[in-house]
């Protein structure tokens, strides 16, 4: 899936929340050692970063080399591009061996991945007791009743071009496969709710809109939805292009450990 965010990297880049940094410290009180952890899916290593303040080692993963050329560099952290076809035992080789990782990482990603596969190579790799895999998303902001009913009727414009995939992060991860026992952060049908909290002018917002793969998808296919009209109401109703406003990412989280 590296493709649909290559063409619009920069944007998706400053587009993305940051993730509060007590997600990664509630994270690393549940496994029982913190040398090595894996990012997959790591994009500019947003969350790599945040996991390297509590590990020795950290790897960060991704199949889209335009992400990793945005990758912020961290003493702790590595990158290495995995592109498709990967398979697991290369996989394996590469992050280190089998029952080694104690944390494994993916943030907003794990609704691309084939999940049978990538989750036989979570159990390999996981250190047993004690290794925890953590997998989040984010799928709405809140702002205020007016923005948000605008951006609500913007937002169902773009549903014909969503990645059948993106079911997941819509229910926020309720549905999502996760065949792992719980550590205390989200189980099965209920994933933890969590809010993000972050300071956006309306360009931002508007960026965060274009960076969409769906509004890139019909871009592609010969449909603006983000037109002159519908940009000028998002505007109007944030109440100016200038305005700064506290905004709330909703995001949802599961974690949990190879059940034995």
């Amino acid at each position: 899936m590296a493709g649909l965010f290559d063409k619009q990297v920069d944007l998706y880049a400053d587009a993305r929340p940051t993730y509060p940094s007590q997600w990664y410290s509630m994270l690393a009180d549940r496994t029982l050692h913190h040398s090595l952890a894996w990012d997959v899916g790591t994009g500019n290593g947003q969350a790599a970063i945040g996991v390297a303040e509590h590990y020795e080692r950290v790897i960060g993963t991704d199949i889209s080399e335009a992400q990793l050329k945005r990758a912020m560099d961290h003493p702790r952290v590595t990158y290495h591009h995995t592109p498709l076809p990967f398979n697991d035992n290369q996989i394996v080789s590469l992050i280190g061996e089998e029952n080694s990782v104690d944390l494994i990482t993916v943030a907003q990603a794990v609704h691309w991945f084939d999940l049978p596969k990538f989750y036989s190579t979570v159990t390999r790799l996981l250190r047993k007791p004690g290794g925890v895999i953590a997998v989040w998303c984010y799928n709405d902001i809140t702002v205020s009743p007016e923005f948000d009913s605008v951006m609500k009727r913007f937002h169902d414009t773009t549903l014909p071009y969503w990645h059948p995939n993106i079911r997941h992060v819509f229910d926020g991860y309720k549905t999502l496969p996760f065949p792992f026992e719980s550590v205390g952060l989200g189980c099965e049908g209920q994933p933890l709710a969590l809010d993000i909290p972050k300071k956006l002018s309306c360009e931002m917002v508007l960026d965060m809109f274009r960076s969409w793969s769906a509004v890139v998808t019909a871009r592609e296919r010969g449909v603006e939805l983000l037109g002159p009209s519908v940009v000028d109401e998002l505007v109007t109703a944030w109440g100016g292009p200038n305005l700064v406003r506290s905004v709330t990412y909703k995001a949802f989280m599961r974690a949990g450990e190879v059940k034995m």
